[in-house]
Order: C-alpha cells, then structure tokens, then sequence
C-alpha cells in the first residue's frame, strides 16, 4: 500500500530525509521510529502530498505521491502532530464540514458521522462544542476527522502525544480496532512499548537515513542475538541466576535488570525454553517467572541508533 524508494528531501543546506526506502503492506501496522530532527514528520508529509520530494519516488496504492497526488488523497487519511479544530463549532458541524469537503453527498452525511463517533467513542459529545472537549477527546475527534472518508490507508503522526495513560490505552484499543477493519497504518511515535504491542512492522529512521526496516520479530533476532528474555526471582537473587545463565551455551549478554530481574538473550527457540528452565532449576535458581522482554523495540532502537541528528 505505501512504497517509497530513494526519497530525498532537502531544506536549503539540511538533508532531512536522505535517500529511504521501505513498504508497507496492506494490512500492516508499521511503527515509524526515530529521534526528534530524523526526518519522520518531513517523510509523512511527502506521502500525504504535502511536501513535494527533492528527489526518489513515493506511492500510496499505487499511486505516485506528486503526479497522482489527487487519487492519493482519495485513499488516504492524515492525522498530523499539530492539528487545528475550530472551537466554535460543534463535534458534529466540526465532523460535517470536513465530510463536505471530501465531497460526500449531505444524504450520507448524517450517517456517516453518526458511525465515526461510535467507532471514537464520541457519540455522547456529539452536540458540544469543541471548545468542551478535553485533549483527548480532541484527539479522538481528530481521528474521526481522518476517518470521515472511509480511507484505506491511515498516516498518523504521533497521535498519542500529551495524552494521559488512559487516553494513550483508549487510542492504542481503537488503532487495533481500525486494524481489525482491514486499515493500513503508518504510525510515528515516540512510546515505543505501545507500539510494540500492535506494530507488525517497524522502520528506524535516524539522521534522515533509514537504519533498519521489517518484520519487528525478525529485526529484534537479528540486533539481539535471539530472544530477549526476562528471568524472575525474589529480591536478591539475582547474581545466582546470572551464573546459572551464564553457564548455559544458548544465553547471550546477561544483566541484571533490577534486584528480582534478570535480562538475557536467548538463542533458541519455543522448543529450547523448558531446557532453559530445566537448567535454571537445576541450577538451584528459585524462578518465579520466564517472559519476553516488553521493550523490545527499545532494545533495537538502542541498538541500532547513534543518537545523531541533521
């Protein structure tokens, strides 16, 4: 659904996207990950029109971002970092307005925002004026917004910015729902646990070039040397279970994560873990439990990027 080969994009003497390539699928969820100044807001713009490429090509569904700009819309929905929402207006005027200029009969209007605001959950303001609604819902009603066409391709820049820890898990339940639908989605973020939850898919863009791009699983074997896992134990005792790994061929970079934690990268398979726990018991170790590391993409992020800018 998104293709993109040797994009370049200059601003006078800064190259802020520096030759990247990459795809997504239909049906994807691709996390778009990097540092402030690594050029992901500059590429969003150029794959929603709005920014005219130095040089390279991009496409959505097929269609060339600069020469079929108008089809490319038609297909697409953009939800940028900063948007503006006109306070005087009400959640459903706000949602009509929008609907008009995308060119939907006003026949379907009523019924199509009806459905936006239960899918966001704002059924209930639908009446309030803009100006009411807390910053999450304003997110919320900006997804909406995105959504109003029905597009099979969603580019979303940082969406969950400035939420609070129930709006963030509100936003993340409604991205999966918008998955399940069959929506393509490009999402730049900076919470990277989060996006390890529903992202099948990364790119790491540091400096305007892409460091890494794929299959999030496959990426993470290959920077980490297999699974990263997390051992258990009760507080203490954690320097018996970093020799006991340590001991065992398969295991890889051990550290202590905490004083009842235990990091380590595991280069076997599901078929491998019960010798792994075997040898753990064996070894006089009292694990409470084994699990995958939960941040995952901040260990390839860690891995892979210098912390360089333009």
């Amino acid at each position: 659904m998104i293709e993109v080969n040797n994009l370049v994009k200059h601003f006078k003497r800064v190259k802020a996207v520096d030759g990247i390539s990459f795809r997504v699928e239909e049906g994807d969820i691709y996390g778009f990950i990097g540092p402030n100044g690594a050029g992901k807001t500059t590429t969003i713009k150029m794959l929603a029109t709005l920014l005219l490429p130095t040089g390279g090509t991009a496409s959505v569904g097929g269609y060339d971002v600069v020469t079929e700009s108008d089809k490319v819309r038609q297909l697409l929905g953009y939800m940028p970092d900063y948007f503006g929402v006109y306070n005087d207006l009400k959640v459903w005027e706000y949602l009509d307005f929008f609907a008009a200029a995308y060119k939907i009969p006003r026949t379907r209007r009523t019924g199509i925002i009806d459905d936006v605001l239960n899918l966001t959950d704002l059924v209930v303001k639908k009446d309030a004026f803009v100006a009411e609604l807390s910053k999450g819902m304003k997110q919320r009603l900006c997804l909406a917004r995105t959504l109003i066409h029905n597009p099979k391709v969603l580019i979303l820049d940082e969406p969950a910015s400035g939420l609070d820890p129930r709006a963030r898990i509100e936003m993340r339940e409604l991205l999966k729902e918008l998955k399940n639908m069959g929506k393509t989605i490009f999402i730049s973020s900076h919470i990277l646990t989060e996006l390890s939850d529903f992202c099948n898919k990364v790119g790491i863009i540091e400096a305007g070039r892409m460091v890494v791009s794929g299959d999030v699983d496959e990426i993470l074997k290959a920077v980490s040397h297999g699974q990263l896992l997390v051992v258990r134990v009760p507080k203490g005792e954690t320097a018996g279970a970093i020799k006991a790994l340590e001991s065992m061929p398969l295991v890889l970079e051990v550290f202590a994560k905490d004083d009842d934690e235990v990091e380590f990268h595991f280069d076997g398979g599901e078929a491998e873990r019960p010798q792994l726990m075997k040898h753990l018991v064996n070894s006089g170790v009292n694990v409470l439990s084994v699990h995958d590391s939960v941040n995952s993409l901040e260990d390839i992020f860690m891995k892979v990027t210098k912390g360089q800018v333009n």
